[in-house]
């Protein structure tokens, strides 16, 4: 198991070099400490399939990339010798990760929860306040734009949340969102 991870660790590195936005390698290794951390009270839970869909789940973003079918991730799977079943099983969490393309959809397996929870978490607290700004001035977007996204995404996103460690780890980011825009109010009015 070691050895794969080792492989898409490197392979995500290499994937994302010429990416410095919010989808980045950095995201992605946040995304799957988030994953191993959740999915450790979660006893049942396939560790393989969780560490490969997070470590996985941008390789094939649309924001990011012109593939079809989980080319990407999929190419990935199939070259490292895994088995057609866990291939399925890993595209399957990685297809359940996208806020746009989920919105309101919770993933039928435990691993695809964690996964989807991994990465949501990313988006919230200090870090998400950071990563709102970073693809906003990479999108051209206003600062005013930004924070209007905080209330279409960011702030919804505790009450999405599947699993019970994810739901703490969010509540604590989510006031911490919630402290950053009342600084904002008070200093932009």
């Amino acid at each position: 198991m070691e050895e794969i991870i080792n492989k898409a660790i490197n392979y995500i590195s290499q994937l994302f070099s010429a990416n410095h936005g919010g989808h980045d390698a950095a995201h992605t290794m946040r995304v799957y400490k988030n994953a191993l951390r959740i999915a450790l009270n979660e006893p049942g839970c396939d560790m393989l399939v969780v560490s490969l869909g997070a470590l996985l789940h941008d390789a094939d973003d649309h924001k990011l990339f012109d593939t079809v079918n989980n080319a990407n991730a999929r190419s990935f799977l199939a070259q490292n010798g895994l088995p057609t079943e866990m291939i399925d099983s890993i595209l399957a969490v990685i297809n359940g990760v996208s806020f746009s393309q989920n919105r309101g959809k919770r993933p039928e397996t435990l691993e695809g929860k964690i996964v989807q929870d991994a990465d949501r978490l990313d988006a919230l607290g200090a870090i998400g306040i950071a990563r709102t700004f970073a693809y906003g001035a990479e999108h051209g977007r206003s600062l005013e734009a930004s924070i209007l996204h905080f209330h279409e995404k960011l702030l919804l996103l505790r009450d999405e949340m599947n699993t019970p460690s994810a739901k703490e780890l969010a509540n604590e980011r989510h006031s911490f969102m919630e402290a950053f825009l009342r600084h904002w109010r008070e200093e932009t009015e």
